[in-house]
């Protein structure tokens, strides 16, 4: 086993560097460690990431934001928890007898399912993947842990740190095809990139293998030679380092690290803003992870933030909120469209209350955009419950016409079941955007048609709105609204908040028109 000299003359081996390189709460602490065991410019210790050293445009060009950069580390977690499962079966998840999709593999592989509605028995679940807060704040760092398939150590190179080589395409119940997509939370770790990999093979195996992945800092020399830099990982003698060890206290909420992987992201870059993770972050995840397969863990620190009283927090997605919210969500309905260019999309819209949990419409408002709309994301494209693109509230106000309910309407759309050709002409390869191209054009403008296409909504909705959100006027008609409910605003009195009921979208569409030409004094149509 190779050792390290300190300059002190005192020696080190694998197992006191990861431990030394585990425990470092930010990049700062990661750049002592290096100089420390005089690897920071030892050439031999360093091996281009993907085996190519132009790596640098294929790892940057990515997520466009940390966030979805991280939850790609999360869907590979995800996706590694049902590898196993399959493997624990007996099964080879490459061959015909392996799920053909997700959501089989969840019903074959969990049968307890059914008792995730049971938050003691989600939480259980929850445990087998987690994201652990680390650092100072302002400077986190994050661990993601998954009790999955893990990997030997000399399997990292064309597991861990490759690139583009395609392991799971042929797998048809993960998430991963392309081989890169968790590459791309690197480039949101700090300055210098560094990100430690470590994981243990399931099944009793003994060896723990561990690198480090960085951007290669640039001599002067290789400046002038060199257009870009690239990213490489530690190795040892040629070799990914590794080291014999029973369960490690990492950190982990209610255990040891046994087996599968570990990953910390140092000096992460949050967005602006974001502090505890149980709050900021999870708001983002919950997001962007609609309806995850499985359910996961944010757990923050007592020393980070010794008020909190809750540390741990389950993560199970925005749908969950939606579905079981009636205090903030008035109304939601499901639409299902089939077309010969798109295939079939199953569309769930949420219409939310202008006066949620006894409070007025500005906190509601308020309410409605921090804990559902945060990111500006009103239309929500999702593959096997992961959002990877969406439409901003120009689509509801521009598209749809439908000024007025931009702050309270949110649009869910599975693309889960559409043909693969046109989802791979559909989203970025990143799982993070659409495409600008003639299918992402032609699914915008059958978002738009469908809409208007299912009649059935009270045309109150938007009166109710305008009522507020205007100077009252009286309409001529006296009739206007029709019996729903009158959602004017009386002669001194305020508009009734009750009456904002939504089947269906199109008749919003048809209440904006009716209450466009109120606008411009013109007699309102009859409903």
């Amino acid at each position: 086993m190779l050792h390290f000299s300190l300059e002190n003359g005192v020696m080190m081996n694998e197992r006191e560097l990861f431990d030394a390189l585990v425990s470092a709460p930010h990049e700062a602490a990661v750049s002592e460690v290096l100089e420390r065991f005089d690897l920071v410019h030892l050439h031999e210790a360093w091996t281009p990431y993907g085996d190519n050293k132009s790596n640098y445009a294929t790892v940057e060009n990515q997520q466009s934001s940390a966030v979805p950069a991280l939850v790609e580390k999360i869907t590979n977690g995800i996706d590694a928890i049902l590898e196993r499962r399959c493997r624990e079966e007996g099964i080879d998840p490459q061959s015909p007898e392996a799920p053909r999709s997700i959501p089989e593999a969840i019903q074959r592989f969990f049968p307890d399912r059914k008792h995730w509605d049971l938050q003691q028995n989600r939480r259980k679940q929850a445990a087998e993947l987690q994201i652990v807060a680390d650092g100072p704040k302002g400077n986190t760092s994050l661990l993601v842990y998954d009790n999955g398939v893990g990997q030997h150590p000399e399997d990292f190179p064309e597991t861990f740190m490759s690139l583009l080589r395609g392991n799971k395409n042929d797998v048809h119940f993960v998430q991963g095809r392309y081989n890169m997509g968790g590459a791309g939370a690197v480039a949101f770790c700090g300055r210098s990139r560094f990100q430690l990999v470590a994981s243990r093979r399931f099944g009793g195996s003994k060896r723990v293998g561990f690198t480090l992945l960085r951007k290669h800092p640039l001599t002067e020399e290789e400046g002038h030679r060199w257009k870009s830099t690239w990213y490489e990982y530690l190795v040892i003698d040629g070799k990914v380092p590794c080291f014999e060890t029973d369960e490690i206290d990492v950190g982990l909420d209610g255990r040891n690290f046994g087996s599968g992987s570990l990953l910390k992201l140092y000096s992460y870059q949050l967005p602006k803003g974001t502090q505890m993770i149980q709050r900021d972050l999870n708001l983002s995840l919950n997001q962007y992870l609609f309806q995850p397969a499985l359910p996961f863990l944010t757990v923050e620190k007592a020393e980070r933030y010794p008020d909190n009283k809750a540390l741990v927090t389950t993560v199970d997605g925005l749908h969950r909120r939606l579905e079981e919210n009636d205090e903030t969500v008035e109304d939601r309905f499901t639409l299902t469209s089939n077309t010969d260019k798109l295939g079939r999309l199953q569309v769930r819209v949420y219409v939310f209350k202008t006066r949620a949990r006894g409070k007025d419409v500005k906190e509601s408002k308020d309410y409605i955009r921090r804990e559902y709309l945060k990111t500006n994301m009103s239309v929500l494209f999702s593959v096997n419950g992961q959002v990877q693109g969406h439409y901003t509230t120009e689509f509801i106000t521009r598209t749809l016409k439908m000024n007025l309910l931009r702050d309270y309407l949110l649009i869910h759309v599975d693309c889960s079941e559409i043909d693969t050709e046109v989802r791979n002409n559909l989203f970025m390869a990143s799982r993070d955007r659409l495409k600008r191209g003639d299918d992402a054009q032609e699914l915008r403008k059958q978002r738009r048609q469908a809409h208007a296409d299912e009649p059935r909504v009270d045309p109150a909705a938007e009166a109710n709105l305008r009522s507020r959100r205007r100077p009252s006027r009286p309409p001529k008609q006296a009739q206007w609204p029709p019996a729903q409910g009158d959602c004017r605003r009386p002669p001194g009195g305020h508009a009734d908040q009750t009456c904002l009921r939504t089947p269906t979208l199109s008749e919003l569409l048809q209440a904006w028109g009716r209450w466009r030409a109120w606008g411009r004094d013109e007699d309102v149509p009859a409903a």
